[in-house]
């Protein structure tokens, strides 16, 4: 296996690239204007930019599969964007490189109720989902905060979750079937449009391989029948110990939330200064959301043991929303709680991690302690039902040195998720941001044997490179120090 040569495309002829192109897209469906090109420069990571030599914009299946062989052709490195909403560097574009951009592929292209199933093109918005199917009666379970923004094709790379997915699972649960742009331009049907398959699971494979396997074009969803009952509540706590031991208690009592989110003070207040729901009480040191869906008589029982155990762990308010706008009301501060950093901050640099639901107190604790030690302010919001931790890191880009800080703060919190059991990524993805600290988590062989299973899908390199895995050229001085001592052959991939 061979690494991606740096300067790989830099002696594309790019005008006869372009006209090639153009006979598959249209001129306008063809990007090269460099002033143009800086709106793709970065997704939702933005502290890291490198503007493509060109953007391309797709409409069909066909169209995508013209354009990976034309980038073959030219041994020019590719890589797919959705509405680039991503978190961890995942469709940062390299030098040198193609952007296949899915907006334009947006249809559903088959609808099919009864058997609970839609299939659509990756561009398609991950809430229009639910829009195009909630007035019948049914709606698509994960959720991201960006959902009003991001799109499938985006989800399935990342493998996406969002405050439902503590019952419901993550994207990956939800993807019945894929057809796929392999990184030669063959064009592959995996999964179906039945739950189960005989054979291995390519689509499960696909899922969150972050662009690094092909591009998906066509996506057959699950979708669920909208439950009977719904209740939310909205619990305040003075300590947050209580409110993650309130985390494990209800999960040990058997009930299984549709979602339940915890919020620290710093958010809190954060998320009443934009949002202002007048819902989430600002002297509080965490506050809990609840969600529970199902047959009205088991939802109402639910609510009332849930609200039981939130006030034997010290609970000073409970609040019930039963009523749709109600219950909208109090998701919508969580929801736009990473929006409102920008309120109180120039930059914010946020992570993704996984820890045991009864380490949050502890891992909570050890983050106040990290953010004091190295001089900056960090809010926690997260799925607690699931362990899904995402702190809010918050910075002035602006300062020399300060990035840099806040990167090592981000990962000494990575280093601390595994440390407990947990894990560096649970809904953001590894991209660009958090390749350095794959072996944190996985072994030599462990990372070889997924270099192996890119390289039959991906031997030219070229779908995605430099994601993922850790290089000593890709990664910074200290974990490249280390990736170079513990995988001293890595470079070859």
């Amino acid at each position: 296996m061979v690494a991606v040569d740096a300067a790989l495309g830099s002696q594309a002829n790019w005008r006869a690239i372009a006209r090639e192109f153009e006979q598959v897209v249209g001129k306008n469906n063809v990007v090269q204007r460099r002033e143009e090109l800086l709106v793709y420069e970065c997704d939702g990571l933005t502290s890291y930019r490198q503007r493509p030599a060109m953007v391309v914009l797709p409409r069909t299946t066909e169209q995508v599969s013209d354009i990976v062989k034309i980038c073959n052709r030219h041994q020019v490195p590719f890589i797919a964007r959705g509405a680039g909403t991503g978190l961890s560097g995942g469709a940062l574009p390299v030098e040198n490189c193609v952007l296949i951009v899915t907006a334009l592929m947006k249809q559903i292209l088959e609808l099919d109720l009864e058997n609970q199933r839609v299939v659509v093109q990756p561009g398609m918005i991950n809430n229009w989902v639910t829009q195009a199917v909630s007035g019948a009666g049914f709606y698509y379970a994960p959720d991201p905060s960006s959902q009003i923004i991001c799109s499938i094709g985006g989800n399935v790379a990342e493998n996406s979750g969002g405050v439902h997915c503590l019952k419901y699972g993550v994207t990956t649960n939800h993807v019945l079937g894929l057809k796929l742009v392999l990184p030669d331009g063959s064009i592959v049907d995996v999964g179906s449009k039945i739950p189960e398959m005989p054979g291995y699971d390519l689509t499960g494979l696909f899922v969150g391989s972050e662009g690094t396997l092909g591009i998906a074009t066509e996506i057959t969803l699950r979708i669920l029948k909208t439950a009977e009952s719904i209740h939310v509540l909205l619990a305040d706590f003075t300590s947050v110990e209580a409110a993650g031991q309130t985390v494990s208690d209800i999960i040990g009592a058997g009930i299984i939330p549709g979602g339940m989110e915890m919020m620290d003070n710093f958010s809190i207040n954060a998320v009443e200064d934009v949002v202002a729901t007048n819902c989430y009480p600002r002297d509080a040191t965490a506050i809990l959301l609840i969600e529970l869906d199902g047959l009205a008589v088991e939802v109402e029982a639910n609510s009332q043991r849930v609200a039981a155990i939130c006030r034997q762990n010290g609970a000073r308010n409970i609040t019930v929303a039963t009523d749709p706008q109600e219950r909208f009301t109090l998701w919508k501060g969580r929801k736009a709680a990473f929006a409102a950093m920008g309120k109180i901050s120039p930059d914010y640099y946020v992570q993704d991690g996984v820890i045991p639901r009864t380490k949050l107190p502890y891992v909570l604790r050890q983050i106040e302690a990290l953010s004091e030690k190295h001089g900056y302010c960090v809010a926690n919001v997260f799925h607690a039902g699931d362990g899904n931790l995402h702190p809010l890191i918050l910075f002035n880009n602006a300062i020399p040195g300060q990035l840099e800080q806040v990167e090592a703060l981000g990962g000494d919190i990575l280093k601390l998720c595994v440390e407990v059991g947990g894990s560096i990524s649970g809904e953001h993805g590894i991209g660009a941001d958090k390749r350095c600290y794959m072996p944190e988590m996985f072994s030599e062989t462990d990372l070889e044997t997924m270099l192996w299973v890119r390289q039959v899908f991906n031997p030219q390199g070229l779908a995605n490179p430099d994601k993922i895995f850790p290089t000593p050229r890709t990664c910074g001085e200290a974990a490249r120090a280390k990736a170079h001592e513990q995988f001293p052959n890595l470079e070859r991939y």
